[in-house]
């Protein structure tokens, strides 16, 4: 943890608050600092400045920070100061603190005169400015974030948890990290939700809306919000004990801002099943019963309730069927429309086993019954192609009115996700995507375009002039990310001697590194090169071509981008082919070309939107 309120272990509802919040204040020059020893400091308040910023070393000691009000102590924290070197920064939010405290007193430092010496003001300090950071995409102000977890809306907010560790830049002691919505692009931060406890740390789950009050645990007028979530044992396990996940149950009763644990936890005891996890719960009205998903190992397991606590097997799915190459994990099932059918899709997503290696997350269409899925088909359909989208799930009890299957992801890949070059945080979301199915080809596919809410953070469009792209042709030496770009290439000729065999565009600076997104017409295949974008993992299997397949037959060929500081989402031929991608290049990319190999190819609209920070309140 980053700061502690030891007043108020058992809630610990607070701690998040003090990393993510802009506080209130200090005046740097009432500093009070003792002599060499620098063994305390007292800093003191003042409501005219922002606040205090502490430097951090990831493996550092614990030590106490006390607050001072009317010369009162009223709370302690715990700090992990540097000695040796900063790691990161962390605000103080005053929020998080109670009563607006006069003094802040730092005890027994002795040798941490680096620590002391580096206290700075808050008012400077910009935790979304950072290298690397995305302008319009969701990242935590620090620690290690993954899987999106409990999406679901209620009263005016799109709720995102997701599986959080505070305390380091890598995977540890898994938490519910939590943001609100109200239009699926700004965010704002709010308190840890879930915190491990006896049972174990606190995996991937869902979160709904209990409308009826099925679970008696609000009231009709007060519905409650239920999560169920996997409780991972990690001493269990570490015994060779195969039955170290079972599913916990929390709820809140004011509208998901504070949570409390079911005290008959756990609500599914595990089977003696390794890999028994991430539970996605859905109301089928056919039968008024509570459906949980559960990834099994290399299979999907279904369960059944009236009343969220007491649940019953009804059946297995995905034995045999679909990818396999890793354990499955994060699922979700849910109804949609194509045309006049309705059809079920289950999502799966997998590790490794990708279509271009590590994580990736497949889909099934088919028939569910409340008991039963049947899939249809036996094709492995991806709902991204690119290296950079896992574990993503959809948002439960969106309103009627509005109607849209809503999505996100996480914006990773486990072959290198705790090694990405972003400084004192890691993990970023995908934007919140629409999904559509649509039956084509004679198939149903899944069609993913961003949310048209995004259209709000574009700023004065730039139309690109059409015309014969051949070789490489620049279209704008200078630009500033993040960008919205949309291309439309004309393919009536795609056969000819003379089309392009490869085509698209290129982000590139002055390090000559490059960004290539395009269309290979030879093999039939979208790609995203990241091979010269600048920093490769240890391991090398950042850097590549990675493509998905795609026979285009029609007289043009679209490409939808969202280009963000250090991430590209491509929604191709209308979001029926997509791919995400995260690069890490050494300075910024400045240019854009576009780009035809071997042939020409003819652009006939194109154009260019600079896009706004979501962050743009902290300044």
């Amino acid at each position: 943890m980053r700061f502690e309120n030891l007043n108020k272990m058992k809630g610990r509802a607070m701690m998040f608050l003090t990393l993510t919040m802009i506080l209130a204040c200090v005046n740097q020059k009432s500093m009070k600092k003792p002599k060499s020893e620098k063994t305390t400091m007292t800093v003191g308040f003042k409501v005219t400045n922002r606040g205090l910023l502490l430097s951090r070393e990831d493996r550092g000691d614990e030590k106490t920070m006390s607050l001072l009000s009317d010369g009162t102590y009223r709370n302690t924290f715990v700090v992990y100061p540097v000695k040796n070197q900063i790691d990161s920064w962390e605000p103080i939010e005053q929020k998080a603190l109670g009563q607006q405290p006069d003094e802040i007193t730092f005890f027994d430092f002795e040798g941490f005169d680096l620590f002391l010496d580096s206290l700075k003001l808050l008012d400077v300090f910009n935790p979304y400015n950072e290298k690397y950071r995305p302008f319009f995409h969701f990242t935590p102000t620090s620690g290690w974030m993954n899987d999106p977890n409990g999406l679901v809306y209620y009263d005016g907010g799109y709720h995102l948890f997701y599986q959080y560790y505070p305390d380091s830049t890598v995977w540890g002691p898994m938490h519910w990290g939590h943001a609100i919505s109200t239009d699926l692009v700004h965010w704002e931060q709010m308190p840890v939700s879930l915190y491990p406890d006896s049972l174990g740390w606190i995996f991937s789950g869902s979160a709904v809306v209990d409308i009826n009050n099925t679970s008696g645990l609000g009231t009709i007028e007060n519905p409650p919000m239920v999560a169920l979530y996997t409780y991972h044992n990690r001493p269990l396990e570490d015994t060779g004990c195969d039955t170290f996940q079972y599913q916990g149950l929390a709820y809140s009763i004011d509208k998901g801002r504070t949570w409390m644990k079911y005290e008959h936890n756990p609500v599914l005891r595990n089977p003696r099943i390794r890999d028994f996890r991430d539970p996605k719960i859905i109301w089928y009205e056919e039968l008024k019963r509570w459906i949980m998903i559960l990834a099994v190992q290399d299979h999907i397991s279904i369960y059944s309730s009236s009343n969220l606590m007491n649940w019953t097997f009804e059946s297995n799915f995905g034995e045999g069927t679909g990818a396999h190459g890793g354990v499955w994990e994060c699922p979700d099932l849910f109804p949609m429309q194509a045309g006049d059918t309705t059809k079920w899709v289950m999502l799966v997503s997998i590790n490794p086993g990708g279509p271009n290696g590590g994580s990736a997350t497949q889909y099934f269409v088919g028939d569910f019954d409340g008991h039963t899925f049947t899939r249809e088909g036996t094709k492995t359909k991806w709902v991204d192609y690119g290296k950079d989208n896992y574990a993503g799930v959809t948002w439960s009890n969106v309103p009627k009115g509005d109607g849209r299957r809503l999505a996100i992801g996480w914006m990773n890949n486990w072959q290198y996700a705790d090694k990405i070059p972003t400084g004192k945080w890691r993990g970023a979301m995908t934007v919140a995507r629409e999904l559509e199915l649509v039956e084509i080809y004679n198939d149903y596919l899944l069609v993913s375009r961003p949310v048209v809410e995004l259209q709000t953070l574009r700023g004065k469009e730039e139309l690109l002039k059409p015309g014969i792209v051949s070789g490489e042709m620049e279209i704008k030496k200078v630009f500033t990310l993040p960008l919205e770009i949309n291309l439309h290439f004309d393919t009536k000729n795609s056969s000819a001697m003379t089309f392009a065999e490869r085509f698209g565009i290129i982000l590139s600076n002055e390090n000559n590194e490059k960004l290539q997104i395009g269309y290979d017409n030879l093999n039939k295949l979208f790609f995203i090169d990241r091979t010269g974008a600048g920093w490769d993992s240890p391991a090398k299997d950042f850097a590549g071509i990675h493509y998905a397949p795609y026979i285009n037959n029609e007289p043009v060929l679209d490409m939808h981008l969202l280009i963000d500081r250090a991430s590209v989402e491509l929604f191709a031929k209308g979001g029926l082919v997509v791919m995400t991608e995260q690069f890490f290049p050494t300075k910024p990319f400045t240019s854009i070309s576009l780009f035809s190999e071997r042939g020409e190819v003819s652009l006939t609209e194109g154009v260019i939107w600079p896009m706004e920070s979501i962050w743009n309140d902290i300044k």
